[in-house]
């Protein structure tokens, strides 16, 4: 099969395109044959080598957990699935090295779910990992109907799917981001705030009696900011703050969980949630999508397309 490798840590110039055995395909896995697969920070941060001191990583190292594609064999134990099954995934093992920017993939079917029919095959492979981290996050806070919910980069992948599962958990959401995404967090179903100096005037200004949950999905200190919001200091999660629990809210590394996956997956089949995607690259172009990645400047989703139906 084609896949991206690496076979050290660096930058992107260290991707190559190349020749690799299939993989083998464990009792509780599935084999899938990979349409698309979505790119995340943490896929450049892994081969640059951010995360050596928390996964083991072994080369030749394929990147990526987020996927989408077709279920082409099963283990012999892998019931809940049949060839020709249309999946997603959040494909994160223990240690790092068969990933998904691969024409195939072993998938444990616990890091998957059924694809959302009304989600093209770029959309569904930018929904699992963002999708479950915001999900996650929601439920650490312990959103409810009819609260406030103030999410911090609310324009880009984690944030715009956050914006989006909190409203269709009938929450009400203030989202931040520059003015020039004002419109599309709008469109979303969120009030719009800019970021920066003053940012918490500007939320008193929309919620005077303050907010019930502040998801932080930037970290710079706005979890500092948050707390001076929040009707209870403690409701404020962090995906990018490493301090959060200390300064008394939640962090969260998301999990693989096919139960939260179907969940999304089903918001996004009755149409209460879609996947903004910003650009699509070929695979053999997974060094471009992470020079992408890395620029800060992507909107949505960034996504890789592997092979064709």
């Amino acid at each position: 099969m084609k896949a991206i490798t690496t076979n050290s840590y660096g930058g992107p110039s260290v991707l190559e395109y190349t020749e690799q055995p299939d993989p083998k395909v464990g009792p509780d896995s599935v084999l899938v044959r990979v349409r698309a697969a979505g790119v995340n920070p943490v896929d450049w941060k892994i081969v640059e080598g951010y995360l050596d001191g928390m996964l083991h990583a072994h080369y030749p190292l394929i990147p990526g957990w987020d996927v989408a594609g077709v279920v082409e064999a099963v283990g012999a134990d892998a019931t809940e699935y049949a060839v020709g099954d249309e999946v997603i995934g959040y494909v994160r093992k223990d240690e790092v090295q068969h990933g998904t920017y691969a024409e195939l993939v072993a998938a444990p079917v616990r890091t998957l779910a059924r694809k959302p029919a009304r989600l093209s095959w770029q959309q569904a492979a930018g929904l699992p990992l963002a999708g479950l981290t915001a999900y996650q996050a929601l439920k650490r806070g312990g959103a409810k109907q009819g609260e406030t919910v103030l999410v911090h980069a609310a324009s880009g992948g984690v944030g715009s799917l956050g914006v989006q599962i909190a409203v269709a958990q009938g929450a009400r959401v203030i989202g931040t981001a520059s003015e020039r995404n004002h419109d599309f967090l709008r469109s979303l179903g969120a009030e719009p705030v800019t970021y920066g100096e003053g940012l918490a005037d500007r939320v008193r200004a929309l919620a005077p009696e303050g907010v019930d949950v502040a998801l932080d999905f930037v970290g710079d200190g706005v979890i500092d900011v948050s707390q001076q919001l929040l009707k209870d200091r403690t409701r404020v999660v962090s995906i990018a703050d490493g301090e959060a629990t200390a300064k008394g809210g939640h962090l969260v590394w998301v999990r693989p969980d096919a139960a939260d996956l179907t969940a999304l997956a089903e918001l996004a089949d009755a149409g209460k949630l879609t996947v903004p995607v910003e650009a699509t690259f070929p695979l053999a172009k997974a060094a471009e999508a992470f020079r992408l990645s890395m620029s800060g400047r992507a909107r949505g989703k960034i996504v890789l397309e592997v092979s064709v139906p």
